[in-house]
């Protein structure tokens, strides 16, 4: 190709960023357009991660810089699908990558699942986090909690519901969300897992961070703590299920330390019923057994525990893409090592995917970036049938945004709302507090 290439990154989260890093400093005379839904760039780091895990929000220091090269653009405020569409990218763009993550939670098909009191992981950390399509204020009046999954957010979940405002205080977490957690009156919070203790996708430190807090008890009970020989393969073939066992057991023998909140987990205990008439008034769960393929088999015996309270940290799911194929059933967009396919195989020229989009929620942030490299590398080799766009110029696409009436955000309103953040947080003896509302962004950003 004689001209510069010209594409678009829909998701400015770590996919979204690594992507268009990547092709800025390829050996291609190319630019990029990072456009975001958010005023923000980050997604993922900014909106779900927990506040009080800073040395994973670390990796925007890494991100800022790549956002720093000229040849990226980022364009905020912006929707895919309400605001533009596949067609009036294809008018700008000789290809789009689409890295618009996952953010919507995986639904669990449980009788009273839809009862009020049950909640969905990912609408509770849009909340703690700030997100500002959120709701402001979030019921925390249950006294007793049940978590439903094995994962990391699961863990998330649990260890934000047994913190203290104080302990809360010093991270970025928004006011709104420090004056709910202050009045939070959640004593136990019960994670619910339907294997064993070897088959948990807890990591190591997670789990440890748990028994970090001087107010959260953790409990680990021994009823259904089975580990037979397809669990001790497993913990001998993998160091990380070794300690996260490992850590399990040091919590069964550890003695309760009187702390005014409790995490208990509870192993080989399969949802079957959310109870309750008008709101929730508990949680049946099922009695399993390992079958020594890291799978398990209901035993029949059921046990009812009284909650107030249910969330729901079973995955993620992304969001349909207007005009791009989805399978709903996987949450993804079918594609060929990043290559968009439609029904028949065929990829669709110039549509390419990367991170959770491509994938499905799994992986950690730096599995991403691997990720981002194979569909980057596909779209390079297709570059000679890429078709040339109409109006190949950055100036035209943001003429387009200017006639379309779009409220956009820049990189210099990010960096101004992120000033602002920092000196908010510095008045409070915070390293940040965030900004809400999406209106406050806009005004910020605009200066």
């Amino acid at each position: 190709m004689t001209r510069q290439l010209r594409v678009a990154v829909v998701g400015a989260g770590p996919a979204g960023i690594y992507a268009s890093d990547i092709l800025a400093t390829s050996d291609v005379d190319v630019t990029v357009d990072l456009i975001d839904r958010n005023p923000t760039p980050f997604g993922l780091i900014r909106y779900g991660v927990a506040p009080d895990h800073p040395r994973i929000k670390e990796i925007v220091n890494a991100l800022q810089r790549m956002l720093a090269n000229p040849d990226i653009c980022f364009i905020g405020n912006v929707s895919y699908g309400s605001d533009l569409k596949l067609d009036d990218l294809r008018q700008f763009y000789d290809a789009v990558i689409f890295a618009t993550g996952a953010s919507a939670d995986r639904p669990l098909q449980l009788p009273g699942i839809d009862l009020p009191g049950s909640y969905g992981a990912a609408e509770f950390v849009s909340w703690y986090d700030g997100h500002p399509d959120a709701p402001r204020d979030w019921p925390l009046q249950a006294e007793s909690v049940a978590v439903l999954g094995a994962g990391n957010v699961a863990l998330d979940v649990a260890r934000m519901l047994g913190k203290t405002a104080e302990e809360l205080r010093p991270t970025e977490v928004p006011a709104n969300v420090l004056a709910g957690i202050k009045a939070n009156r959640a004593r136990d919070i019960h994670i619910f897992a339907r294997r064993g203790p070897a088959q948990v996708k807890f990591t190591p430190m997670e789990l440890r961070e748990l028994g970090h807090s001087p107010n959260i008890d953790v409990v680990v009970h021994p009823e259904g703590f089975e580990l037979d020989e397809g669990s001790m393969d497993t913990i001998r073939a993998s160091k990380s299920v070794k300690l996260v066992v490992r850590t399990l057991q040091n919590y069964v023998a550890a003695d309760p330390g009187g702390c005014p909140h409790r995490v208990h987990l509870h192993f080989c205990q399969a949802p079957v019923e959310v109870l309750g008439t008008d709101r929730v008034e508990g949680l049946r769960t099922e009695v399993t057994e390992l079958t020594g393929d890291g799978n398990v088999r209901g035993t029949g015996e059921l046990i009812d525990w009284e909650v107030q309270a249910v969330y729901r940290a079973v995955g993620y799911l992304s969001h349909n893409l207007a005009g791009i194929p989805f399978d709903g059933t996987a949450g993804l967009v079918p594609n060929d090592g990043g290559r968009v396919i439609d029904i028949d195989g065929a990829p669709l020229p110039g549509a390419y995917v990367t991170g959770w989009i491509k994938r499905g929620p799994v992986g950690l942030i730096g599995h991403t970036k691997s990720d981002a490299a194979q569909t980057v590398q596909l779209l390079l080799a297709d570059v000679d049938d890429l078709s040339a766009p109409d109006q190949p110029t950055r100036a035209a696409f943001v003429s387009h945004l200017d006639e379309r009436g779009l409220d956009y955000t820049t990189w210099a309103g990010w960096e101004r709302l992120d000033s602002h953040e920092i000196a908010l947080g510095e008045a409070d003896g915070r390293e940040r507090t965030k900004v809400v509302s999406r209106d406050d962004m806009l005004r910020i950003a605009r200066g």
